[in-house]
């Protein structure tokens, strides 16, 4: 699967994922007061989705869809997400699901077969062709997504320094051996992925490092030639191109940048264009930006 993803970057020349956190007090006032209920909720934030999709369609590799924005509208909520997925498919992206999953080994199994295998009824649920999931309960918990991710050609990311403010509190502790916490779990995510490695050199089995901690990406880079990184924390949460530059290879290649709010919230600061247009130029504005990093 990575392979895939690096060759939908090559083919956009972009390494951007469409953040598709999407929720009612993002959408354009005329959308919003025609949301009554959970079920309006879902009909018109699947509207949204669909429409910025099709405007970015070409210029971005993948979508991303943090779950938590679509749960909290309930199984109408949960509906959107899995027609969003659909759809995004149908129009050739890669996706990811950000569900951060994890548990103890058999009910991690059941969160892997929700999205990335298949259910016990050999029926797929979700679908997506990456998840993230949260490491911090032990290889136990992590094992069956990189077994699905071998069965069925997927791949995942995996928390290892994240870019919330509060993530040096556990992450950036010292070991007894002089690694920090995040260095220990990056070591973890290179075994893990170690079966996975594709053609270009890069295993399906990736790690989330927030952009905006450029420092430990920078050193988890050094560490791991073969990590390919998820970087959220462009944009709104403050990070610049500037910052991502560390997390790339030399040849510009290991990393695809998440961006959310820039994108799916562009239109209100320019109401004059309809929302999708206004996504669109905002995804052309952050690709020129990332290519100036490279240069």
């Amino acid at each position: 699967m990575i392979d895939r993803l690096i060759e939908k970057i090559k083919e956009t020349e972009n390494p951007t994922a469409v953040g598709l956190d999407t929720c009612a007090e993002y959408l354009p006032t005329e959308m919003r007061l025609k949301i009554k209920d959970f079920k309006d909720a879902a009909r018109v934030i699947f509207e949204f989705n669909k429409n910025i999709m099709d405007a970015a369609e070409g210029l971005v590799p993948a979508v991303k869809l943090q779950i938590a924005y679509y749960e909290m509208y309930g199984f109408h909520g949960i509906e959107a997400y899995q027609k969003t997925l659909e759809y995004a498919k149908t129009k050739g992206y890669i996706t990811i699901a950000d569900a951060k999953r994890n548990d103890i080994a058999s009910t991690a199994g059941a969160y892997s077969k929700a999205f990335l295998g298949v259910s016990d009824i050999g029926i797929a649920a979700f679908d997506a062709d990456f998840l993230t999931v949260n490491p911090y309960l032990g290889s136990d918990g992590i094992l069956p997504f990189v077994e699905d991710c071998k069965a069925h050609g997927k791949g995942i990311f995996v928390l290892v320094k994240t870019s919330n403010k509060s993530s040096d509190e556990l992450q950036n502790r010292e070991l007894k051996d002089g690694k920090k916490v995040y260095e220990l779990m990056s070591d973890y995510v290179s075994e893990w992925g170690s079966g996975l490695v594709g053609k270009y050199g890069y295993s399906s089995v990736g790690a989330v490092v927030g952009a905006t901690q450029s420092e430990e990406a920078r050193e988890i880079r050094a560490r791991h030639k073969d990590m390919f990184f998820l970087l959220p924390g462009y944009g709104a949460q403050g990070a610049t191109a500037k910052d991502l530059k560390v997390s790339f290879d030399k040849n510009g290649s290991g990393a695809i940048v998440n961006n959310s709010r820039g994108i799916i919230c562009a239109h209100k600061k320019a109401p004059d264009v309809p929302y999708y247009e206004a996504a669109r130029m905002a995804i052309i504005t952050m690709k020129k930006d990332l290519q100036e990093m490279e240069s």
